[in-house]
């Protein structure tokens, strides 16, 4: 048995000889390079390959099997003088007696200045997609005769276990890769590649190192990207996992306005293609300023895929983050808005839709919960369901046009001055300049492709200084026509509600607006819309309005419709009616006023009365004023344009025969009923400061005093002298 055994050991160690000096010999006598056409033509027909070797193939057999190819373009038969790649240098080597045991064992991979040009014309035609097709498909003899059925059962096949991968490395060195699509004219390349990893071994970590320049040009972007990890995949489960990875680089380009974009992420990666699975676990990343963590999963990969998540992004200076990455921000009353930004959120998606629930997001000294959705990217279909705590607009809102606002009130200070409190100087003129600014208020092309469904509630929100509580809005938009379905909320002690509509699909975008407040402070109302206020009391109003335009100035200018209001329960401030009435009955009883005359409020019950607005101007012909022992009729116009007034007034003393301020102006009977009239023109801000006695409509009550005073005479004198018929006449006549 010995002498067998050795026997069988000469015989082994013999054959393993021949076949190292057979190796030895084919590496030193066979020269590849000899047949580099028959190579390029056997590629040509098995798979329609054009392939040039420009350098010298090298090789070696045994214990390895290695290769090395130098200056060789690749190219499809169809377009030989179209290479899609190039290549400088591959090298590689496989283990030889592993083969048998379908394992492959290979020393170190290289690849160094590979390019590669991919291509698809305009029919959509790439370059590569006839690569694998043999030029001359090889002829199958077809049997005639059917195969005979001997009812003998075929074995199944038996199951093919994966080759077993043993690379020592893999290097890819000064590699690139372009695409180009001629149809859209769509850029994508990848330069300067960079790959290297250690040892290659399935079920075991395999370090990984990878940078490349990326660049596209619609849009033209740049990009320079590294990338670290433990690369682990187990082909017999299907199961990839990329550990520890950092993906770290800087974007620039034409959509960040020349600002770089620095980013950096980390986590761990898991593709569980068996059970269709994929995860972002450990979620880190960094875009500036801007911090995050979250987690991702996607199921269903094969099907409808399904996001789940999670995602928290740090308190973030929205104001230096925003333009760092090329989105200016547009000029805001407050410049400290959008310094304190803060989101907690679950996500959800599919392929066409994204939605941030459980939503907890901090923008200042704001907080909201709800939710925010894409419920289609395609047609950009967005959804949000929000409730917040406040909300001041205002300082998000652009500045106001400060030279405008001071012209104007320039001009009013001027007509306050010169109104002075005694109700004796000319009649104010009405004011010139516009109250309102002729700045595009909206993003009109935003708002035509607009596709949005908002709900939000606030205890609180500001907007033009005006505090409103419990606030509710409900709109949508879509196809260019908005939809404000519900406003209202409470302010001032009142309470106001809303709807409205927008088209922006003229060139002229048209609104309406129908509205009712409910016993809402008026003077506080006025302050809250820095006006000056002119009167106080429970304002009530409603209105059904139309208009036109893209500023606040074309809103005004085009402004039209019907509205009805009402003040109860209120004061004019330092209004001079009083003075006036007095005025005009000293002028009567021929007497002059013996102190000054100094501003006074004026309680009333109520005022009111119905408004037809058209291009700005309302006009107001049953304006009706109620105050003790006094009624007041007015016929004028507010022209809103300007914020003027221009009024008809007449005072009715009632009955209350109180003490007049100045013993000159003592009422009695015979001014009981008439109707004392007075103009009020000027700025809104001055109120009732505004008015003046009429001297022609006062020369007309004393005509009319003189001529009853005459007919009194009369009666008098005649007496039962003449028929009343006669005296009549006389009164007739005198009153001509």
């Amino acid at each position: 048995m010995k002498a067998l055994g050795k026997l069988a050991g000469l015989i082994f160690l013999g054959l393993l000889l021949v076949i190292v000096i057979l190796g030895f010999a084919l590496t030193q006598f066979f020269d590849p390079n000899d047949y580099k056409d028959k190579i390029r033509q056997i590629a040509r027909d098995k798979a329609n390959l054009e392939l040039t070797i420009n350098g010298d193939i090298g090789w070696s057999l045994f214990p390895w099997l290695g290769l090395e190819l130098t200056e060789t373009t690749l190219a499809s038969a169809t377009t030989p003088t179209q290479p899609f790649a190039d290549l400088r240098l591959l090298g590689l080597s496989v283990r030889v007696l592993p083969l048998l045991r379908k394992e492959v064992q290979m020393s170190d991979i290289r690849i160094d200045g590979l390019n590669l040009t991919l291509q698809r014309d305009e029919q959509g035609h790439g370059n590569w997609q006839d690569i694998g097709r043999p030029a001359k498909p090889a002829s199958t003899a077809v049997s005639t005769s059917a195969p005979a059925d001997n009812g003998a059962a075929v074995p199944a096949p038996a199951s093919k276990q994966p080759m077993r991968l043993d690379i020592d490395s893999l290097s890819l060195t000064n590699s690139r890769i372009a695409y180009r699509d001629g149809k859209t004219g769509q850029q994508y390349s990848a330069e300067n590649i960079q790959l290297n990893t250690g040892a290659i071994r399935e079920g075991a970590s395999i370090p990984l190192q990878f940078s490349a320049l990326l660049a596209s040009n619609q849009p033209v972007l740049q990009a320079r990207t590294e990338l670290q990890g433990q690369l682990r995949f187990d082909r017999a489960l299907k199961r990839y996992q990329l550990e520890d990875l950092k993906l770290s680089g800087e974007v620039s380009g034409e959509q960040l306005q020349g600002k770089t974009l620095t980013f950096a992420t980390q986590g761990q990666l898991l593709l569980d293609q068996a059970a269709q699975v994929a995860e972002w676990s450990g979620l880190k990343l960094s875009v500036n300023q801007l911090r995050a963590l979250g987690e991702l999963k996607i199921r269903n990969l094969d099907s409808e895929p399904a996001l789940d998540g999670g995602v928290s992004i740090a308190a973030l200076n929205l104001r230096e983050f925003l333009p760092g990455i090329g989105q200016p921000l547009p000029a805001m009353s407050d410049s400290n808005a959008l310094t304190k930004f803060e989101l907690v959120s679950r996500l959800k998606g599919t392929r066409n839709s994204l939605k941030l629930e459980e939503l907890n997001l901090k923008l200042d000294d704001s907080s909201f919960t709800g939710s925010l959705a894409v419920s289609d990217f395609a047609k950009q279909a967005l959804r949000a369901q929000l409730k917040g705590d406040q909300l001041n607009l205002d300082r998000y809102l652009p500045p106001t046009n400060k030279d405008a606002a001071n012209a104007r009130q320039a001009e009013v200070n001027t007509v306050l001055a010169a109104a002075g409190s005694a109700g004796t100087s000319e009649l104010p003129k009405a004011p010139t300049q516009q109250a309102w600014s002729e700045a595009t208020v909206l993003p009109i092309e935003r708002l035509r492709s607009l596709n949005a469904q908002l709900g939000l509630s606030l205890g609180q929100l500001t907007l033009h200084q005006l505090p409103m509580e419990n606030f509710n809005l409900k709109a949508e938009g879509k196809d260019g026509r908005l939809n404000l379905s519900e406003l209202r909320g409470e302010l001032y002690n009142g309470n106001f509600s809303a709807s409205a509509s927008l088209d922006v699909q003229p060139v002229t975008p048209v609104l309406g607006l129908q509205t009712k407040i409910s016993r809402v402070a008026a003077e506080q109302l006025l302050k809250g819309l820095g006006q000056k206020p002119s009167v106080s009391g429970a304002l009530d109003l409603s209105a059904d309005l139309r208009s036109s335009g893209n500023s606040q100035k074309a809103w005004v200018d085009n402004l039209s419709g019907p509205a009805n209001f009402a003040i109860n329960d209120g004061v004019l401030f330092d209004a001079n009616l009083e003075q006036q009435l007095c005025q005009g009955i000293a002028t009567l009883n021929r007497k002059t006023l013996s102190g000054e005359a100094r501003g006074k409020d004026t309680a009333f019950e109520t005022l009111g009365g119905n408004l037809n607005i058209i291009n700005g101007v309302a006009s107001n012909p049953d304006l009706k004023v109620r105050i003790q022992g006094l009624s007041v009729n007015g016929d004028g116009a507010l022209d809103l344009r300007v914020l003027a007034m221009d009024y008809r007034v007449g005072i009715i003393i009632e009955g209350d025969k109180s003490a007049m301020p100045d013993p000159a102006c003592q009422i009695n009977q015979r001014y009981v009923g008439l109707e004392w009239p007075l103009l009020c023109r000027g700025p809104l801000e001055l109120g009732a400061k505004a008015c003046r006695i009429d001297k022609n409509g006062l020369g007309k009550i004393a005509g009319k005093l003189a001529t009853e005073k005459l007919g009194d005479k009369i009666e008098e004198k005649l007496g039962d002298k003449v028929s009343p018929e006669l005296k009549d006449a006389l009164k007739g006549l005198f009153k001509r």
